[in-house]
């Protein structure tokens, strides 16, 4: 599942469900957290199980309720069953609450008759300035498909504004960001980035696209389907960075024990290598 354009539907809405479903996002993210009001979390939560088997192959993730809320094991006993390609747990304060939803997939996975490891995890992991504080002690990917990069609740944790009028992080805010997209690279995980809050403004939302593909983000999370066209393009390699990577891969295959060649007078080493390698990834 390719993660550069995950759009969110409300859970509580058949018709931005059926929207998102039939929209050119990468995945889709059907959510029981924010967009749902607390008085509308259980019929959301049946209308996301009921849609479920109808999306198979589609690519989606469920955003279940925080860990520790009333609703989050209500959650998770609800989707299973419906097999979705990843669980997005929201409030991820650090790998304990991996652990145990790892645990509780596993029994759900048992109970359903599904491949135990069969859904993935996308834990936000910046949502709050604890979180933050607990970046480093994430060790083996496990479930994790990625790590999202979350700016609004962590603003709201600092009591901050998460951009200043021109667009930039403030200093807490962007180094959550780059601690994210180093975790990530040491984990082997792609990184996520936060959604731009404004559909309307589409200015803001391609010079933030751009920027994060160029810090190294491997896609950004869509809030309206509107937004789908710009990040998709964002987090593409253009044709002559993928020319660029596949002369690069082709020149250590035709010469494998070397260390290092030369290409348009410039010199490629492994590091080349491992750099073409993921921007090949990135435009399959």
């Amino acid at each position: 599942m390719r993660l550069r354009s995950p759009l969110f539907a409300p859970g509580d809405s058949e018709r931005k469900m059926e929207k998102a479903a039939a929209s050119a996002a990468d995945a889709v993210i059907l959510d029981l957290e924010d967009s749902v009001a607390a008085p509308a979390k259980d019929a959301a939560r049946a209308m996301v199980a009921a849609r479920l088997p109808g999306l198979a192959g589609r690519g989606v993730i469920v955003r279940v309720n925080p860990p520790g809320t009333p609703w989050y094991l209500a959650d998770l006993a609800a989707i299973v069953a419906g097999a979705p390609d990843a669980v997005m747990l929201p409030k991820c304060a650090g790998p304990e609450d991996l652990t145990a939803l790892d645990h509780h997939l596993e029994a759900l996975e048992t109970a359903a008759g599904l491949r135990v490891g069969s859904i993935g995890v996308l834990p936000i992991v910046t949502e709050t300035a604890a979180s933050v504080r607990g970046l480093a002690r994430y060790a083996a990917p496990g479930r994790m498909l990625g790590l999202c990069f979350g700016a609004e609740d962590l603003s709201a944790d600092l009591g901050i504004s998460p951009r200043d009028a021109e667009g930039a992080y403030p200093a807490a805010i962007a180094a959550a960001r780059a601690a994210v997209l180093v975790l990530a690279a040491a984990l082997g995980l792609p990184a996520i980035d936060t959604p731009w809050p404004d559909p309307r403004d589409p200015a803001g939302l391609d010079r933030e696209s751009a920027a994060a593909a160029a810090d190294g983000f491997a896609g950004k999370v869509l809030i309206h389907p509107g937004q789908i066209e710009a990040v998709n393009a964002a987090f593409t390699p253009p044709a002559e960075k993928i020319a660029w990577a596949r002369a690069v891969q082709a020149g250590f295959a035709a010469n494998p024990g070397a260390g290092v060649f030369t290409l348009e007078g410039k010199m490629i080493d492994r590091p080349h290598l491992k750099l073409a390698q993921r921007i090949l990834a990135a435009g399959a």
